[in-house]
């Protein structure tokens, strides 16, 4: 029973996927959005970004610190209790880490494909979904609301699980930003 489950899940995630990857309604956007990322100057900096000195994307390695934060700060408020202080410095340092994951993610899906591009838009605007849960989090904790701040992040962990789904769809499945050898 368990197995069916799972199998049925997975068969709707990866027909989901397909089909957002088929969608073309938001192509023109993107294409708009791909040439005025590619059009910035960033000089050198674009191949920091790109990872290309380390041999592999730093997209995923900077995503570490959101990730890394949000999810302790999750396992202090449900398992550690008078942590909340702790819980509050975390969600803001991972609010903190968002805007360079972002920056080297644009940068990385600049250069993508159409249908891998589409799923990463829709993997971007599902982080946005996640900033806006742990900014209305933390917004909550610092105002003495640490009940309010803690729905918040669950809310935010879920997003976050759901963009990193996708995320993980155009990386590893579409085998994205693997570059071979020199």
């Amino acid at each position: 029973m368990k197995t069916r489950i799972l199998d049925t899940t997975s068969s709707w995630w990866l027909k989901s996927l397909d089909r957002l990857e088929r969608t073309t309604v938001a192509d023109p956007a993107i294409r708009g959005l791909q040439r005025g990322i590619r059009a910035l100057p960033l000089g050198g900096a674009r191949d920091l970004l790109r990872g290309r000195p380390l041999g592999h994307p730093v997209h995923p390695v900077l995503v570490q610190v959101p990730i890394g934060c949000w999810l302790s700060a999750a396992v202090l408020d449900a398992a550690v209790p008078g942590t909340r202080r702790a819980a509050t410095t975390l969600t803001a340092v991972g609010l903190a880490g968002v805007a360079p994951a972002a920056v080297a993610g644009w940068v990385d899906w600049a250069d993508l494909p159409p249908q891998q591009a589409r799923v990463g838009l829709a993997h971007a605007l599902v982080n946005v979904t996640a900033v806006v849960c742990y900014t209305a989090s933390l917004t909550a904790r610092l105002r003495g609301c640490s009940a309010k701040g803690v729905l918040w992040s669950w809310g935010g962990l879920t997003a976050v699980a759901l963009t990193g789904a996708l995320g993980g769809h155009v990386a590893y499945r579409r085998a994205v930003g693997a570059d071979p050898a020199p």
